[in-house]
């Protein structure tokens, strides 16, 4: 292999975003591509009850179909009030996959509802699960940020629930973050150094 050739590795999402993100981390040791990227825009059915299961079902998806190598995250936002929702369900909350400012609207209602009922606790933590497959091997990781949400919404960068999620330790949301800052501390960043020791390994 040339010194100039990076190995890819596909990151089983459509989202921009998250690809940029990844990109960003793992700077020139890999070349990372989504699924539009390597033409998959076939509905991959994310059908298993946990952050895991949905991380494994998109990285055997793309290694059946494909034969790259692939690694998959679920990220789910777990709310202590809420008994760990919105957990598996945080990107469809309200009923609309992504729809950030409906979910965003819908968390703050709940959290309303259970304040009411005595559950006063904003704490919450986001967790995500990757799975990786590379050269036949599969690997599970997990990174988790714990933190508190906000009563209402500060901040315009990242995407999903960020404009109300607070790390602790921190007095910034995450949507107030640039991309550096969020990184060291998030959960997906925090998944994806892992994943990087043993993509080095």
């Amino acid at each position: 292999m040339s010194p100039h050739t990076r190995p890819v590795l596909v990151f089983a999402t459509h989202n921009p975003h998250k690809v940029q993100e990844i990109q960003e981390m793992l700077a020139d040791r890999y070349e990372v591509k989504s699924l539009t990227d390597i033409g998959c825009h076939e509905e991959i059915i994310e059908d298993a009850d946990t952050l895991e299961g949905n991380a494994k079902i998109k990285a055997q998806h793309v290694v059946t179909n494909y034969g790259l190598d692939c690694f998959a995250d679920d990220t789910g936002l777990e709310v202590e009030a809420l008994d760990g929702a919105p957990g598996i369900f945080s990107a469809r909350y309200a009923g609309t996959h992504g729809d950030a400012e409906a979910n965003m609207a819908k968390l703050l209602s709940e959290l309303d509802r259970a304040a009411n009922a005595g559950k006063t606790s904003r704490q919450a933590q986001f967790r995500t699960s990757i799975c990786l497959i590379q050269q036949g091997q599969e690997r599970l990781i997990e990174g988790v940020c714990r933190g508190r949400i906000e009563k209402s919404l500060s901040g315009v960068k990242g995407f999903g629930y960020d404009p109300l999620f607070t790390p602790e330790g921190h007095e910034l949301t995450f949507a107030e973050m640039d991309a550096a800052q969020k990184n060291a501390i998030s959960h997906r960043g925090r998944a994806v150094r892992a994943m990087l020791g043993c993509l080095l390994a």
